[in-house]
């Protein structure tokens, strides 16, 4: 199970942020700045457009004030036109461009295609009339006149759709930069907040290096604090504090039992020598036979006592041993 408050953990999830921020900002960036790129191919395409349908009223009026035939420029620049128009409405794989972004811009060119239809049909009728042998002098004029009017309403319109292009794109900018300036505002957070931990870090490693120089420089082992962490301290130093800190407790007990011992030993020292002294006043009144089997009765008493108290010497030292032996094993656990 992954520990939130362990160091490694800690510094994994801030790297895997910075990782994943950074990536997606290069990645959006470059994706948009992709987008872009098309977007400036079809506003080029689109402002064709609105170009081609000056091109061609400009050659339907000229070839009619000049009684012309050649009908090559007309001819190339509707199929250009028509071009262009299929390529906004149904994209372009080869050139990466696809269909219309939202539907304001598609209903825009639904509008354009059915203006350009009618466009076309007058131009269409424009070249039979010009073409035709029998001069409709009216019937041309009239078309002529058609041209001219839905010209003026194809261009608006076409401007129009260009006009949304262009909004479309700088609404492509605008959200670039407020992503990247987004991007490093919170990069930035990201970047307080790894100082802060790192500060903590680093201030909760010290204190536990502080504690551990004390106990290194301690002489007096006969009562040894635990150290004490704050709750939000990394769980690789709880760990090491708890390994010390059972340690601690291990020599505390020792030294306990030692002290035991030792104050037992010295009970029993003193009762040898009241017992040392007692025999020395028997041997020196035992002239007096009537008082031989009283102290002699007060003796026993008194071996019996301090056999006893030997006994539970014995015992607080064989603990004693037990606790230093396992003392000895831990530090060899810690040193492996």
């Amino acid at each position: 199970m992954i520990k939130p408050n362990k160091i490694s953990t800690k510094i994994k999830l801030i790297g895997a942020l910075l990782i994943f921020l950074m990536a997606s900002v290069i990645v959006t960036t470059i994706y948009l700045n992709q987008q872009n790129i098309k977007d400036a191919l079809v506003i080029n395409i689109a402002g064709k457009q609105r170009m081609l349908t000056q091109k061609i009223a400009k050659n339907i009026f000229y070839t009619y004030y000049n009684s012309t035939q050649d009908f090559y420029e007309l001819n190339s620049a509707s199929d250009e036109f028509i071009n262009g128009l299929n390529t906004l409405k149904h994209g372009d794989h080869d050139k990466g461009i696809l269909v219309a972004p939202t539907n304001k811009i598609s209903n825009q060119l639904v509008e354009v295609s059915k203006l350009w239809e009618k466009f076309y049909e007058d131009v269409q009728n424009f070249k039979l009339l010009s073409s035709s042998d029998v001069k409709k002098t009216e019937e041309l004029e009239s078309t002529v006149a058609s041209i001219y009017k839905h010209n003026t309403i194809l261009l608006d319109n076409v401007d129009k759709l260009v006009t949304m292009y262009t909004n479309h794109s700088e609404d492509k900018t605008n959200f670039i930069k407020s992503f990247q300036y987004s991007s490093g505002a919170i990069l930035f957070l990201l970047f307080i907040y790894s100082l802060m931990q790192l500060k903590a870090i680093e201030s909760h490693v010290d204190s536990f290096m502080q504690y551990s120089k004390m106990l290194v420089d301690n002489e007096d082992i006969s009562n040894l604090t635990p150290i004490k962490l704050e709750a939000e301290s990394e769980s690789e130093i709880v760990e090491v504090s708890d390994t010390i800190n059972c340690f601690i407790n291990k020599i505390n007990s020792a030294v306990g039992y030692s002290n035991e011992a030792l104050l037992q030993s010295q009970k029993a020292s003193s009762k040898l020598e009241e017992l040392t002294d007692e025999f020395d006043t028997i041997l020196v009144e035992l002239k007096d036979k009537s008082l031989a089997s009283k102290h002699l009765n007060n003796s026993e008493d008194m071996v019996i006592e301090s056999t006893e108290e030997l006994i539970n010497s014995t015992k607080k030292l064989t603990n004693l041993k037990k606790e230093l032996d396992k003392l000895i094993k831990s530090c060899q656990e810690l040193k492996s």
